[in-house]
Order: structure tokens, then sequence, then C-alpha cells
């Protein structure tokens, strides 16, 4: 079966075999198309894709060379024959996508599973199950691609996605009584997402739940401090619970 993945750099593979097309904008091409899997992609939206409000007046002449350029590639490939993948359907293109072919869509899936298993009270199965989603991800959402408007909101929207899995998975953490092994993990996710206050407020939880509640109250005076310098903001509400419960010697999360 082959694989098609954009969590990272774009890549085809069929098996041992890598498939991705080589030039920027064909790969540009196949990635709106992937990420609009099964629905037409409208001659227009490439165009806006791959040139914004510059194209030139050969514009769909050159995109329909891009077009060309995939069913050339993916013609050499069996698994990839491209009648059956790249359909031309007036105005535009479909891409056929099968279930588990697309990394993203497996990691959508997987998330909305494992965020049911949750609200189920279910944490030791949503936790293997979001770890294996977060696995798929090898750096940036498309790091590879020149992006325009549509492949830009597509990036932004599948980091959002990655951020809220990691916040279900250290929900799944907390559930199951790991708030040690969770230390490193928040340490790291600060670091990442520095403005974060939902990773702050769990890491000063999990450090206080070890008995480190010096640590904790640090924890907070640096987001303090981070939050007046670059925003001009105090920490929310949320955060302020954490600190008074553990200034009270009650449990940080309840």
């Amino acid at each position: 079966m082959p694989e098609f993945k954009v969590l990272g750099g774009t890549q085809v593979r069929c098996g041992p075999r890598d498939r991705t097309p080589t030039p920027a904008k064909v790969r540009q091409v196949l990635a709106l198309l992937l990420l609009r899997g099964n629905q037409v992609v409208h001659i227009d939206a490439l165009i806006d894709e791959l040139w914004g409000d510059a194209s030139p007046r050969s514009a769909v002449t050159t995109a329909q060379t891009y077009i060309y350029q995939l069913r050339k590639a993916f013609a050499r490939d069996g698994d990839l024959g491209s009648g059956h993948r790249l359909v031309t359907r007036p105005p535009g293109y479909l891409f056929v996508v099968e279930p588990g072919e697309l990394d993203a869509e497996v990691f959508e899936t997987s998330v909305h599973t494992a965020r049911a298993m949750l609200e189920r009270g279910r944490p030791a199965e949503a936790a293997p199950l979001l770890r294996r989603a977060l696995d798929l991800w090898t750096g940036p959402a498309l790091a590879d691609v020149a992006k325009g408007r549509h492949l830009d909101a597509h990036a932004v929207r599948l980091e959002e996605q990655r951020t809220r899995a990691l916040e279900l998975s250290v929900q799944a953490g907390f559930a199951l009584g790991r708030s040690r092994e969770l230390v490193g993990e928040l340490r790291s996710l600060t670091v990442r997402h520095p403005l974060n206050e939902w990773f702050h407020g769990r890491l000063m939880a999990a450090l206080a739940d070890c008995g480190r509640r010096g640590e904790a109250l640090q924890v907070y005076r640096d987001l303090r401090a981070l939050l007046e310098k670059e925003l001009g903001l105090a920490p929310s509400e949320e955060v302020e619970r954490v600190r008074h419960r553990i200034l009270s010697e009650q449990p940080a999360l309840v």
C-alpha cells in the first residue's frame, strides 16, 4: 500500500521505493491534492496556491504541466497508477487517497478516537494510541514544501491538532498517575511552546506531585516574567489556581 506523508517532509513511498517528485512546484501541487484528498481541487485554487496574486499569463498551462509531471512520475509504479489516483474532474483535479494511506488522516483519526476514550475514562487505551499518532510526525507540517495561502492554512491547522494531541497525551499521563515521567516531557514542551500556559500549568502540577514545589513555583515565576515581557499579560486564572493549590499544599490538579 502506498504511503503519503505530510507530517514533516512531503513524501510518497511504495514499500521501499521513494516516489516523491523532485521539482518543488510539483511537490507543492501534490501536497495540496493530498490534503484535499478525494475532493476536487479547482484549477483556480492550484494557481492561487502556486503564485498567489502574481500568477503569470501561462498559469493554467503551467499548472497542467505540473499535473502531467505528477502523472508521469506515478505511472512508473503500479500501486500509484495515475489513471486511478489523479483524476481530471472539471473544474479541477481529484487525488484518490484510500483509508490509512495519508499520515495526516491516520493522525487525525487516531486523535479523535483517543479523545473519545479519555472522555469515557479509558486513559490506558488512549495513551498508547496518542503516542503512536504523535510518532507519525518527523518535523513541522509540510516542512520541505513552499507554502502558498492554502497550504499555509493546512499547516497551521495540522500544527494546532498536534498541540492538542500533546495536551491529550499529557492528560492521559496524569490520569494514569505518571507525573514523574511527565516532568521531562513537559519541560521540553514548555521550551518548544514558551507561551503555552496550559503546558506550564501542567509542568507546575507534575513537579508539585513529585514533591518539588519550589521548582513548580519557579516555573510560575518564569512564566509570569515571560508573559509580562512578551505580551504585557499576567498568567491565566487556570495557572493561578494551580499556583494557589501548590501554596496551599493541595493537589495541584482536581
